[in-house]
């Protein structure tokens, strides 16, 4: 107990120095020392938070007991840790420790009373005022802080006082506190216990009447507690169990099974929301639960769970009894599901696997209820309760720990896929009905399941816990991913056959020579043909060998049937294999042509040859296949049947599997993909015929015949015996990969057409500028109303034309004036632009529709003018003139009534408002007799036009002073009047008597006070813009982006968009962000951090948004902001151009606001629309609005952020750490409707062990902290089994809330006017589709923001662009095979969170874990749309390090996908065309990019083989085919293919729908000119060179790409380590091969042609070497280019060991880099092996070329010249060795052995020059022959690093590939040296990278830093 003084207890302890200086660390934390002391407490001490916070809360009001309770904290975290030695407990204590001494002596000499009593004091204070009077006035919020408040005063209160010192009356408040505390915890979205002010959302009688149902718990058996043992018992009588109290039926389950309060308080709500959301739609009573809507809940749930038992055959235990009430059944299995999943933590990834748990634990629910039944009526039975985390404990923990066990075995994603069970192992293990007998229930910790076979068992506490070792591997379950290119064959077979037997065809055709027709009518060719059923047959047998040899792994789990189905397929494949061959060979004896075979078909059966009848036969399962193809439904039927005949009469044609079945489209849909395929493949092999192959034939043909003996080398094959075959292969081999690879060219042609097609009929693209925008302006309010009204029934026929259009326009400004506010308020444009854009709310003062100023800018002007110059006698033309232009009569009508009652109201004297009016009434009168024109002068118009301007200006501004110049101003225009415009104006004024007045004291009384009104001043601003704004508006707004939304917003209400319901009936949706460490919100150091060349990021934006700079500052002048919040503001305007969290969120809460708005235009009748959002005068009434705008904003919409490591970075010391915390903070603190979701690591200690336990916690913003909603626990760490992101979705996903969830990356944006049309988009999931199948995935477009950041930037925005629109446009329809590409698609919540969730999460295989969630719909038949009608925000990444990694990335998640089960699956269950647009639109693209630069190898090779064996001059010289052209045609085809443009096609059709054809047309002009070319084809070799890497070693990882400007120079050695493998290796070898090619045929081949055939594998060689320097900024500035190379040279030198990283020395990058073969299998490493072997083939070669040879032949030739090799090699390790042992001690003996190997070598090459006749030639020939022998050499030891480290080998082939790398280095830094000394080069390449205002402001910037440079020298 404390003393009373409170100066004694922890300071009478000696503290240490060194205790005291430790604070000091801890007090940077930051600033706001407030916000430190709770917010820094170590995860072991979690429960002082509370008390702290209370001491803080009070510190103003009593800083004593603030102090106490501070002093309170200390002592219990001392208590609870002694020894501090938790982490970061002792800072924290000593932290605590020093502020205790600064503040005891501070509030000691100012406390009057002792401490106790001070405390009780306060505390009875605090109780009366806060707790007892703010029960009625505070909102429940508030009441729950004071709550705790006063608990942790009480608390501290009897930890001083004895207990019977405690005054009666403090007891008496402290009980009422405790009662009080349940109703006042911190609550979500709904405080359901709160008592006294609720807020609206629980008036709703929706939520009330959910609430009531939930809590029908009176005929359920009470749980009962068993008390715990370990429980003090001062009383002997204390009974050992007691009743639970049970507030609702989730409490009731929850205290049968166990489930944690954080959990139940979760799901409670969002059940209630649930049912709330879905009986708000149901018409009927509002005071009651429907049952309809409780059964359309259960049918969405359990529509996974009763096709499971369905599947396993058992029974379904969704079983009701007759005695209970229905709806309460039900909502007991609904809430026990949810729960279930709510605490399921990782097994969620199961969905299977939850079905299991929740199948068991529902009967037991239905035994509980049957006993109680079953016993005494009248009475209820009590059930055994169970503890909080008895259902973790028991049922999620260990299943966890199965996952956590194969997570360890995946050795971090490294080992091989076969070798560990991942997430779809063990849920597919749930497939089969052995589970149950398996595992049982309670689960067998003793299972199969749970067991390894090198497993120890022990029994703790009579509980069976199993420990594990990570020896034995377990067998698969259904598949295996096993790391293969075999696999695109296994999973595309049907398409791979196809075009093999279509080649075989049309090789036997054109080889023929008879053409396509002659074929039938000639008998050998036609059984020629036939032969294509025998590679069938072959082919066939390939594929069922591939399922059994890929599936080894996993057919120990497979049941006997499935065995028996493998076996047989393998023996029935076999026999074909044998028995079409020999019938065929047998039918060789009886010939037939088609046309002998049809007319003997009927005749003579017996003639008939065996083999057509064979054929027949074995082709009858395809016949069936077709038949069926074109019967959808019945095939649907067939598959998803249960019953045991169907199942054993599919069992052959496809395995029976849960997933996959069914998944066919309608007739329609079938018949659009169909013919779309059918188009593209009669082109494809047309082409393939006319162009590829029969150019070939002949002179193959030639060539096979040819005798070829003058060999240039040693042949081992002289080719006449073998008809010449190794040239054909040569010749074919690259005409085949193209053949095989250009179906994707075809596909990108044809889904541009139709694309461009669908596009242009959903009127994409139709208001694309803003002259089409104001053409078309007049409809848009009538569009907009159209989509969007849903206040009363209105039908045109009832109200006037006029009426109707104004009740359009007075709808349509609330929403278009939000818009363009938001606008302004995101600085997108100024203030004058703002005023030209606004549409007045309402219309009725004036007798004209008012339209936008910027339609009618200049049309005063123009009317005033046509005036002035209008000379006839009758008004009719005049007026003509001006009705015939609609906006300028509008204007003028407008003008005059405005101003009319302008003067009319400002006007105080009767009499002046007299002659005004009676001014007027002239005008009006004469305008209606047509004298106008007679009776008013019109050249005095413009001085009076001028003098208006000039009243208006004075009204506008704000200076109250200038009253008596508004009166000069307002006499001068009545003058004007008088005088020069009315013709008898002088005797107007003469005729009444009272006017005898003078002059000067006319309209001297005015009151300007009522300009003050906003509507007014609005009124008076649009009369000045009419009236000044001279030329037209044809460029408002100015800023692009601002154009393309108002653009975009207008033409998508013309586009095929569902009605908006009202907001009460939309569906309730939630958005989920996942957020690791990015940038939140840029610091003012990163945005004025300057980089080398002086550019800040600051400085960069201002450059590239100058306007919008611009209108910042406008902003900042009128709102007369002061500094220190000009500074915030500065970083928020930089942050929102970012790709920062701030965006993101600012983005998604638009939602929030525009559900506000909507509710509000709903819920406020007519006089709403036309006073508008804003400026409602009452405001009573606008606030009880608004409070039920926001509760239904709050029903409908969640906002959930998914910061996993939020509370790391409140406990950092990291100051980057702390500033996103405050960061997230603040955003929740401004955002009511944010919450952050958030994994918590806590230390605990148990029996004198530190342990770590980890929970989900929710957040939400509090009055200046976080206030903690929920905690969940969780098994274990819940990010350490599977990929990073997909584990943060899981964990936050339980918070999310409504029948939708739409999810955004956090690099994305969102717009006002794009949030308006979420109800319109969520509708999509209520139409059926696609034979009334509803959509599960609504796929939405994306508008790339980064485009203007550099010329990179927009390459990869337009290729993004293109995808997510005419690419994903094309998918959906009509190919149906659009899966999930990211964000912001929205997703049915509920199918899928009863489905394994919206991503899979296995590490490594799901590495592109957003596609997989679309293979899961698919193959769960769910239905996926895509609709561009709406559209996001997202960032891509911007320099050319960034994309690369973007694309290795992407490169990698492809291999993987390759080997995935998902894919499989569809490629082997979708029917053949739509298989074929899945594999060309997944992985087909990356095989086929691979396949392109392969293409380039294996002809480079075949050339390379023809002309160093001699066989190319040989051919060419032959007189036969001198005279054929044909062979260098063919060889020409593949270079047209290599070149790839037309993969740009989408792009520029894009841009051509959007922005029209000329526009696409100038941008691709100006891309090609900005090297677009020489990028694309760069990132062509990152895809080859990833996906092939990743089929064959593996090494997938996700790559960080950093979302930040690159504004920055990537020195030398970044680029050299990032590309060195996958492009400059590969660019260099193909420059040698161009250059052998060249250098050995140059003498006998025409250069022309081999230009024509090489000048693409050029630019591919030089991009690939140069465009990492090319798109560098600065890659040219000489003084960066000798950096380079001096860090560069640093670099290669630095010795490399454990703990270097690989950015500071070559050798750790070296071991980093070749890592993937240490964990490669046998078959990775052999493949690696064989293709190093092609290197050999240069030595081989050219040594036979060489003069010093004399042209010999013998082998003994290349025998030689591997001992030079060796020689070579020897002498550098001689070097080496010497450099080692004698360079330090015997430096002398060193140079005396370099001096006589110099003398050595010398001798040698002199003898070589004279005795054998070598030549200068021969020793550059030898350099490029030797050089790729060594890089084989180094290759192949890297395969066998084992072997080489045994041999003590490994340092020496590190050291030549050291040597390697140093020449490689030096051949690509050497153009770039060169070109940096030119300065032109540099401007030039700036210019080519960044936009002008850019470059212009790099140039200023280094003139300023020159400047700034001399005046430091001065």
């Amino acid at each position: 107990m404390a003393s009373t003084s409170g100066t004694k207890g922890p300071f009478d302890r000696q503290v240490s120095k060194k205790m005291q200086r430790a604070p000091t660390r801890n007090v940077d934390l930051g600033n706001e020392e407030g916000v430190l002391d709770s917010e820094i407490v170590p995860s072991s001490l979690v429960v002082l938070v509370p008390i702290l916070r209370a001491a803080l809360e009070i510190e103003e009001e009593n800083p004593r007991v603030a102090y106490l309770c501070r002093f309170h904290a200390f002592e219990k975290a001392h208590t609870m840790d002694p020894t501090s030695s938790g982490r970061g407990v002792r800072q924290f204590k000593t932290y605590l420790l020093h502020k205790l001494e600064k503040e005891g002596e501070l509030t000691e000499k100012n406390s009057k009373r002792s401490d106790a009593r001070e405390l009780q004091t306060y505390y009875q204070h605090f109780y009366e005022k806060k707790i007892r009077e703010g029960e009625f006035t505070q909102r429940p919020e508030e009441m729950a802080k004071n709550v705790q408040i006063a608990a942790v005063l009480y608390e501290v209160l009897k930890t001083m006082v004895a207990p019977q010192s405690i005054e009666e009356k403090t007891r008496r408040y402290a009980e009422d506190v405790e009662n009080k505390r349940g109703q006042y915890e911190h609550y979500n979205i709904l405080p359901l216990y709160a008592v006294g002010v609720k807020p609206a959302i629980m008036e709703l009688h929706e939520i009330k009447s959910a609430i009531s149902a939930l809590g029908r718990v009176d005929n359920l058996p009470m749980p009962v507690i068993p008390a715990s043992p370990e429980a003090p018992n001062d009383d002997s009588a204390m009974p050992t169990e007691r009743v639970k109290k049970v507030n609702d039926i989730l409490d009731w389950i929850a205290s049968v099974f166990g489930f944690q309060k954080g959990n139940v308080a979760n799901q409670r709500e969002h059940l209630i929301l649930l049912l709330a959301n879905l009986n708000i739609r149901n018409k009927a009573d509002p005071y009651q639960l429907h049952a309809e809507t409780v059964e359309n809940l259960m049918a969405t749930i359990f529509k996974n769970y009763e096709s499971w038992c369905h599947y396993v055959r058992c029974e379904s235990n969704l079983r009701s009894l007759d005695e209970y009430d229905l709806q309460q059944i039900d909502l007991i299995y609904i809430a026990l599901y949810l729960l279930i999943w709510g605490e399921a933590s990782n097994i969620r990834f199961m969905p299977e696997c939850i079905c299991y748990i929740f199948h068991h634990m529902c009967h037991e629910v239905y035994k509980i209820l049957d006993k109680n039944l079953s016993h005494v009526t009248g009475s209820t039975e009590v059930v055994e309760g169970r503890d909080d985390e008895h259902f973790l404990r028991e049922v999620i923990t260990p299943i966890y720990q199965v996952l956590t066990k194969e997570a360890k075995r995946n050795n971090k994603g490294k080992a091989s896929h076969s070798n560990w069970r991942n997430y779809d192992d063990l849920n597919e293990y749930f497939w089969s009905n052995r589970c149950f007998d398996d595992l049982q229930w309670p689960l067998n910790l003793e299972a199969n399941f749970f067991r390894h076979s090198d497993e120890t068992h022990t029994t703790h506490r009579g509980r069976r816990h199993a420990s594990t070792g990570v020896g034995q591997r377990k067998p698969k379950t259904n598949f295996v991913e096993v790391r293969t290119f075999l696999h695109l064959y296994r999973s595309f077979d049907r398409m791979w056959i196809f075009f093999i037997l279509a080649l075989q065809a049309m090789i036997i055709i054109a080889w023929s020579s008879l053409g396509l027709i002659g074929v039938f009518f000639d008998g050998d060719v036609f059984r020629n043909v036939m032969t294509i059923f025998i590679t069938y047959a072959f082919l066939n047998f390939l594929q069922v060998t591939l399922d059994i040899i890929l599936t080894w792994n996993a057919l120990k789990n497979m049941k006997f049937t499935q065995l028996l189905r493998y076996f047989l397929k393998f023996v029935v494949a076999a026999v074909w294999v044998v028995v079409l061959p020999v019938c065929y060979s047998s039918s060789l004896l009886n010939p037939s042509g088609l046309i002998k075979f049809v007319t003997s078909w009927a005749g003579d059966w017996g003639n008939q040859s065996l083999y057509t009848y064979v054929v027949v036969l074995y082709m009858l399962p395809n016949i069936m296949a077709a038949i069926f193809f074109f019967l959808p439904p019945l095939r649907r039927k067939l598959e998803r049947s249960n019953m045991r005949i169907i199942t054993f009469l599919m069992w052959w044609a496809q395995p029976k599997l849960y997933i996959g079945r069914g998944m066919h489209e309608n007739m329609l849909s079938l018949l659009k993909y169909t013919l779309f395929w059918i188009m593209l493949l009669i082109s494809k092999l047309a082409f393939s015929y006319y162009v590829e192959i029969l150019p070939l034939v002949g002179p193959t043909k030639l060539i096979m015949g040819m005798s070829i003996d003058n060999y240039q080398w040693h042949e081992f094959f002289p080719e006449n015996e073998t008809h010449n075959v190794c040239i054909v292969i040569a010749i074919w081999a690259p005409i085949m990969l193209v053949y095989f690879m250009d179906t994707q060219i075809w596909y990108a042609i044809y889904a541009t057409l139709f694309g461009g097609i669908i596009g242009a009929f959903s009127h994409l693209g139709e208001i694309r500028t803003l002259g089409m925008l104001r053409s078309r302006f007049q409809s848009v309010p009538v569009a907009f109303s159209q989509r969007f009204w849903t206040g009363r029934e209105r039908v045109k026929q009832e109200e006037s034309d006029e009426t109707y259009e104004r009740n359009n326009i007075a709808y349509f400004s609330q929403v278009w004036n939000e818009f363009i506010n938001s606008m302004r308020e995101e600085d997108l444009i100024g203030y004058r632009d703002r005023d030209l854009l606004l549409v007045p709310y309402s219309s009725s003062s004036v007798s004209v529709i008012q339209w936008p100023p910027f339609l009618l800018a200049s049309k005063i002007p123009i009317a005033v003018d046509m005036a002035k110059d209008y000379k006839k006698e009758t008004d009719g033309d005049l007026f003509e003139k001006i009705k015939k232009d609609g906006y300028m009569y509008s204007a003028v009508v407008e003008c005059y009534e405005t101003l009319k009652d302008i003067i009319l109201n400002l006007l105080l004297d009767e009499e002046d408002k007299l002659v005004v009016s009676s001014i007027c009434a002239k005008v009006e009168l004469c305008i209606q007799e047509e004298t106008f024109v007679k009776e008013f002068n019109m050249s005095g118009l413009p001085s009076l036009s001028e003098k208006l301007e000039k009243f208006l200006t004075l009204l506008r501004s704000e200076d109250g002073k200038l009253e008596s110049q508004i009166v000069n101003v307002l006499q001068d225009i009545v003058e004007i009047i008088i005088q020069d415009v009315m013709v008898d104006g002088h005797l107007f004024l003469q005729t009444p008597q009272q006017y005898h007045v003078e002059k000067g004291q006319r309209f001297v009384n005015i009151d300007t006070s009522f300009t003050h009104n906003r509507s007014v001043m609005e009124k008076v601003t649009r009369l000045y813009l009419l009236l000044t704004v001279k030329e037209s508006a044809i460029n408002v707004p100015q800023n692009i982006e601002a154009r393309r939304r108002i653009t975009f917003f207008a033409n998508s209400l013309f586009m095929n968009m569902p009605k908006a319901p009202k907001v009460r009936d939309m569906l309730s949706f939630s958005v989920l962000t996942p957020y690791f460490k990015e940038d939140v919100l840029y610091s003012d150091e990163d945005l004025n951090l300057e980089n080398e060349d002086g550019i800040s990021i600051l400085f960069y934006l201002t450059k590239i948004y100058p306007d919008e700079w611009e209108n910042f500052h406008q902003r900042l002048e009128r709102e007369k902001i002061e500094d220190e919040k000009e500074k915030e503001l500065i970083r928020q305007w930089a942050s929102y151009r970012g790709q920062t969290l701030y965006r993101t969120v600012r983005g998604m809460m638009y939602y929030w606001q525009a559900l506000i708005l909507q509710y509000f235009i709903e819920s406020a009748g007519d006089n709403a629309l036309y006073e508008g959002f804003r400026t409602m005068d009452s405001y009573t009434k606008r606030e009880k609005i608004l409070e039920d705008a926001q509760a239904m904003a709050d029903l409908k919409f969640t906002y959930v952020v998914s910061c996993q490591v939020y509370g790391s970075q409140k406990k950092s010391k990291n100051s980057r750490d702390r500033s996103c915390y405050t960061n997230i903070l603040n955003l929740m603190l401004t955002h009511s409707a944010l919450r952050v979701a958030y994994i918590d690591e806590t230390e605990e200690t148990k029996e004198g062990k530190s342990q770590k336990f980890y929970y989900s916690v929710l957040v939400k913003g509090g009055d200046k902290y976080d206030e903690e909603i929920y905690r969940i626990k969780l098994p274990g760490p819940p990010t350490e089994i599977g990929e990073g992101k997909p584990e943060n979705q899981n964990h936050a996903i339980i918070f999310t809330r409504g029948e939708a969830l739409q999810t955004i990356d956090m690099n994305q944006d969102n717009y006002y006017e794009e949030a308006f049309k979420m109800r319109n988009v969520l509708e999509e999931f209520r139409k059926g589709h696609s034979g009334q199948r509803k959509p599960t995935i609504l796929g939405i477009r994306e508008h790339i923001f980064t485009g203007s950041v550099s010329s990179l930037a927009w390459f990869m925005s337009n290729q993004e662009t293109s995808f997510v629109t005419i690419g994903q446009r094309i998918l959906a329809n009509p190919l149906r095979v659009r899966f999930h590409y990211g964000h912001p698609d929205i997703f049915d919540r509920i199918f899928h969170i009863t489905r394994g969730g919206i991503s899979k999460a296995s590490k490594v295989i799901n590495l592109s874990e957003d596609i997989f969630a679309g293979f899961n719909s698919t193959l769960r038949q769910g239905f996926i749309t895509h609709h561009e009608y709406i559209q996001v925000g997202k960032g891509r990444d911007v320099g050319m390090n960034q994309i690369s990694l973007f694309e290795a990335k992407v490169a990698n998640g492809n291999g993987e996908q390759t080997l995935s089960r998902d894919v499989y699956r569809l490629g082997r269950r979708f029917d053949f065309y739509r298989m074929l647009s899945c594999y060309f639109t997944t992985v087909g693209f990356y095989f086929s990019s691979m396949i392109t630069v392969l293409t380039v190898y294996v002809f480079l090779y075949g050339r390379l083989y023809m002309v160093l064996s001699g066989v190319e001059r040989e051919i060419l010289q032959s007189p036969n085919i001198h005279q054929s052209k044909a062979l260098e045609e063919a060889l020409a085809t593949q270079s047209v293919v290599q070149l790839g443009l037309l993969l740009v096609l989408p792009m520029v059709m894009e841009i051509g729908l959007e922005k029209g054809f000329r526009t696409a047309l100038g941008d691709f002009i100006i891309m090609q000119l900005q090297l677009a070319s020489v990028f694309f084809t760069f990132q062509l070799g990152t895809k080859a060179h990833y996906y092939g890497r990743t089929l064959l070693h593996g090494g997938s990882k996700y790559r960080p790409t950093g979302r930040g400007f690159v504004v920055f120079h990537a020195k030398f050695a970044d680029n050299y380590r990032m590309y060195s493998r996958s492009h400059f290796v590969k660019g260099l070898e193909i420059l040698i091969l161009l250059i052998v090619y060249e250098v050995y045929g140059e003498s006998y081949r025409s250069s022309h042609l081999y230009l024509f055939i090489t000048i693409s594998m050029w630019f591919l060689a030089t991009s690939w070497l140069f465009a990492p320097f090319l798109f560098n900024p600065s890659g040219f500035d000489w003084q960066k280019t000798v950096d380079d190379w001096t860090d560069w040279k640093r670099w290669m030198g630095n010795r490399g060991g454990i703990g270097i990283s690989s950015d500071k020395s070559w050798e750790s990058w070296w071991d980093e880099e070749n890592e993937h073969l240490k964990y490669s299998n046998i078959r990775g490493k052999i493949l690696e092996i064989i293709l190093a072997f092609r290197f050999f083939m240069y030595q081989y070669g050219i040594v036979y070329h060489m003069d010093i040879t004399h042209h010999n032949k013998d082998l003994l030739v290349y025998g030689l010249s591997w001992g030079v090799l060796i020689i070579i090699l020897i002498v550098l390790k001689m070097v080496s060795m010497g450099r080692r042992r004698f360079g330090t001690d015997f430096q002398l003996m060193f140079r005396i052995l370099k001096a006589l190997l110099f003398l050595g070598f010398l001798s040698v090459m002199t003898v070589l020059f004279v005795v054998c006749g070598l030549t200068v030639s021969d020793l550059f020939a030898a350099i490029i022959a030797f050089m790729p022998s060594g890089w084989a050499i180094i290759l192949i030891a890297q395969a066998c690093k084992i072997c080489l480290k045994g041999a003590k080998l490994w340092d020496s082939v590190k050291e030549l590939s050291r040597a390697y790398e140093y020449v490689m280095g030096l051949i690509i830094f050497l153009p770039t040296a060169i070109l940096s000394w030119f300065s032109f080069v540099s401007e030039f390449q700036t210019r080519l990278l960044f936009n002008q205002a850019f470059s212009r402001g790099l140039q200023i910037s280094m003139i300023l830093a020159g400047k700034k440079d001399t005046y430091k020298s001065d």
